[in-house]
């Protein structure tokens, strides 16, 4: 097993360096996570050590026989789940009957034969091989990957045409997973996965024969899995790697910060200091102390040693302050804090009674009845797995017409949505140009963008359609927020958010005031730590 490596890569994407000199290895057994702001250069990572994507400057040195989980799978729609599996499967197929072709060569052939010795080593490597990929136990192990990640059900001649994009998501990381390949990069593999199908995840990641690369968002995840964490926000000696899992991440990324920022402080200090020296300080000598008399014959001769010493400390001190200059850390940007004036408005006098109300609202397929309440200052947790309607009951609550039962809201009841899928008519239009279009000028220069702190300044100018997906949803929100609704629907907020991130909007959410939230998610982490009221939606009929 090698390891995989990358040395020195840059990857410059719109003018702009994403990736800007990194290094990284990946060792077989490790599993290392890629941690940052949306936007930093995640994704970007894992396509060039894939291959996907050529670095600008640097090289990466991979396995031959490496995974990549793409967004879709490379396969027509027409293809079927069985073919995806053979396709999985035939390393595998290949090794044994290899290993059965060389078996029946080596009984033929005589003791003292010259091609003995070369078909026990090729015997050798191809057993090795085998081993190593668990070859013998692939057709079983399909079986029960399938089952974990809940797709045991589909028939396998389902085309790939009749799937559902996380149906199709979870395929490719079966496929993955059966293949067991010398190394694997995943992003964003939590996506799709109800808990079952995640815990059966993490119980395979381990089993990997190689090195395991893997960008997400999914904190509970990174914490179970992660052997390594490798934050690629800025920091005074670059991208940064912390051992241990998400928790150990949180601690050790706080004292760096605080380690860079007391740096800079400190050195900002003595450049200031030495500045001052070499200008006035170092010209101190003797000042204004004339010649006295007895001091006539030798004043020259002393005057000249004077100047001797204010030449001296003046080189020292511009020789220290060159050499600072040279070696001192950047300055640390301002991290970006999800700071919005409120979540959610607040109630206008004399109003009373729900924002709210559902009684027994469906829709035909996707969402069984339901009956809800929802009160000023609430915040609700919709849970269920995949399929059991939590989408679908957003968008009712969003206003969309339900097939059944009786919507009661209060007049005048301002509704957000955040919804999964962020798409801007305009993805040729910047970021703030579309914020300001969308609230209009008046409002957009009371609640400047940056000062929400959900886009980087350096972010505003860019087209809608260069950012992360990650950052689309960050506008999104801030469009959300920037005016805000009596009642915050969030689908799935986390999905594609930096971890750091869900930690502050889980925390702005936790705060209460007045309004309304209604959260629905899969994310482990957020659910392990709400504190308001839940609604789990039952299994799908």
């Amino acid at each position: 097993m090698t390891a995989l490596v990358a040395r020195d890569v840059v990857r410059v994407l719109g003018g702009r360096r994403v990736l800007d000199g990194l290094s990284l290895t990946a060792a077989p057994g490790r599993r290392i996570g890629l941690i940052g702001e949306n936007g930093c250069g995640k994704s970007t990572l894992l396509r060039v050590l894939a291959g996907v994507d050529e670095p600008d400057a640097g090289s990466v040195t991979r396995p031959a026989d490496l995974g990549f989980l793409h967004q879709e799978l490379p396969f027509d729609a027409a293809a079927t789940i069985s073919s995806v599996l053979d396709e999985a499967l035939r390393e595998a197929r290949t090794d044994l009957a290899e290993l059965e072709r060389l078996g029946a060569e080596l009984a033929a052939s005589p003791e003292r034969h010259p091609a003995l010795p070369g078909l026990l080593e090729e015997y050798g490597r191809r057993l090795e091989l085998a081993e190593e990929r668990g070859s013998w136990d692939a057709d079983r192990r399909a079986a029960l990957v399938l089952d974990g990640l809940g797709l045991s059900g589909l028939g396998p001649e389902r085309t790939l045409g009749s799937l559902s994009g996380g149906q199709r998501g979870r395929l490719a990381l079966a496929a993955l997973l059966v293949r067991r390949p010398s190394a694997v990069l995943l992003d964003e593999p939590t996506n799709h996965l109800d808990d079952a199908a995640a815990a059966f995840l993490e119980a395979q990641l381990p089993s990997l024969p190689g090195a395991v690369v893997l960008a997400s968002h999914d904190r509970a995840f990174l914490e179970a899995v992660c052997t390594d964490l490798v934050d690629l926000d800025p920091s005074a000696d670059g991208p940064v790697r912390f051992g241990g899992g998400y928790l150990s991440y949180l601690s050790a990324k706080r004292a760096a910060r605080s380690r860079w920022e007391r740096q800079y402080a400190e050195e900002q200090q003595e450049s200031e200091r030495l500045r001052h020296s070499a200008g006035v300080t170092a010209h101190r000598v003797a000042p204004d102390r004339g010649r006295t008399d007895n001091e006539k014959m030798g004043y020259g001769h002393r005057a000249g040693r004077v100047q001797q010493q204010v030449s001296r400390r003046v080189r020292d001190a511009s020789r220290r302050l060159a050499e600072l200059e040279r070696a001192r850390v950047a300055e640390p940007p301002v991290p970006l804090r999800f700071a919005p004036p409120a979540l959610v408005a607040g109630a206008e006098e004399g109003e009373t009674g729900p924002l709210l109300a559902l009684r027994r609202v469906g829709v035909p397929g996707r969402l069984p009845p339901v009956s809800l309440e929802l009160a000023d200052g609430e915040r609700l947790l919709v849970t269920g797995g995949n399929g059991t309607g939590k989408s679908t009951l957003l968008a009712v609550l969003a206003g969309r017409p339900a097939a059944g039962g009786v919507v009661h809201r209060r007049p005048g009841l301002t509704v957000g949505l955040l919804a999964q899928d962020t798409v801007f008519a305009r993805p040729d239009r910047t970021a703030r140009a579309t914020y300001a279009l969308a609230l209009g000028p008046e409002r957009a220069e009371r609640v400047p963008l940056v000062a929400l702190g959900l886009l980087a300044a350096a972010d505003l100018d860019r087209p809608v359609g260069a950012l992360s997906v990650g950052q689309r949803r960050r506008l999104a929100l801030a469009l959300l927020v920037a005016r805000p609704p009596r009642l915050l629907l969030l689908d799935e907020p986390t999905n594609h958010l930096s971890p750091l991130l869900c930690d502050e909007l889980e925390e702005a959410i936790g705060a209460g005031g007045p309004g309304a939230v209604v959260v629905a998610g899969h994310d482990r982490w957020l659910r392990r730590r709400w504190r308001g009221r839940e609604l789990a939606l039952g299994a799908r009929p």
